[in-house]
């Protein structure tokens, strides 16, 4: 949706950041105190084609990832700008009989702390789960400042990762008192049916039990029908709510998205038919369009009951 924008280098400069000699341009998260205007009227096309949850532009929003451009030290600023962006929609177009939400995006950071990025040192690691914690405590932090109404750990392609994320949560929540619900959504990565540093759904499941989480997932990689067989395993197995965002389809050769928006739902009707998940959308390649039609097949069927088919292992 910000592609569409065909943006400069200066849409992504303010007052502030007009003497960084750096390039800025496809730092996405920027734009929430750049071009607030664009990031807003994304979150409202979200909510008109029938959202009841929208993310915030934060999925780069730590200091970590924010080291890349040396803007570590606006992290703060753009949790609490992009959630008071998304939560002035969501508040435009809640009612009484549909209350609108906004998730806290929280995307797994370009380091991995289970992986050495350097094949001849595997024993080495860019970052260490302390570091982690703390910049994930810092995003948290600038999230509910900014009034998000839940938390989404996201696009998880390293567990240790999500675990020092879920780490920093039970630490903020500690010390302000308060809480919001947790949502977690992994990552399968490749045929193999596995997470980049190596499980799978069930382990994944797993691993992150500890954690009292309002629901588990899966998004971005895959379309819905490579999906599927994943997204039956926390069916099978998940005590708690389970969510899908898959891409729109599996990118052609320039990296584009072609499926449909009919394409799209109607997959995604066949997860509705056997009540596999509580809570649908889409990640890569999907627009408003492709969440209007989503939601309208969406109405037809009722959500995935907490009375499981198996005994879990949890």
């Amino acid at each position: 949706m910000i592609q569409r924008h065909k943006l400069t280098e200066d849409d992504f400069r303010n007052e502030a950041l007009k003497s960084y000699t750096t390039s800025l341009k496809g730092n996405n998260d920027l734009l929430s105190l750049t071009r607030p205007d664009i990031i807003l009227d994304i979150h409202k096309a979200y909510f008109e084609a029938g959202a009841d949850i929208v993310e915030t532009n934060t999925f780069s929003s730590t200091s970590i990832a924010q080291s890349d451009y040396g803007l570590e030290a606006f992290a703060y600023q753009l949790n609490v700008e992009s959630a008071k962006l998304a939560k002035q929609a969501a508040k435009e177009y809640s009612t009484s009989e549909k209350p609108r939400f906004v998730a806290g995006s929280i995307g797994p950071t370009n380091r991995t702390a289970s992986l050495s990025p350097d094949v001849n040192r595997p024993g080495f690691r860019a970052i260490t789960f302390e570091e982690l914690e703390v910049a994930y405590a810092e995003q948290v932090n600038g999230l509910m400042d900014g009034g998000a109404d839940l938390l989404l750990v996201e696009t998880v392609f390293d567990t240790l990762n999500a675990k020092a994320a879920l780490f920093a949560i039970q630490r903020v929540f500690d010390e302000r008192s308060e809480s919001v619900p947790i949502m977690v959504s992994g990552t399968i990565t490749d045929a193999s049916g596995r997470t980049l540093s190596g499980q799978t759904t069930h382990a994944f499941l797993i691993s992150i039990s500890h954690v009292p989480l309002f629901s588990i997932g899966l998004n971005c990689a895959l379309g819905a029908d490579q999906l599927m067989p994943y997204i039956d395993v926390l069916d099978q197995h998940s005590p708690v709510l389970v969510s899908a965002h898959p891409n729109a389809g599996l990118p052609n050769e320039m990296g584009s998205y072609d499926q449909s928006p009919e394409e799209f739902a109607e997959l995604l009707r066949a997860y509705f038919k056997r009540n596999m998940i509580n809570i649908a959308g889409g990640c890569c390649g999907t627009t408003p369009e492709h969440i209007r039609v989503l939601a309208d097949v969406a109405k037809e069927f009722s959500p995935r009951p907490l009375n499981f088919k198996t005994t879990s292992a949890l």
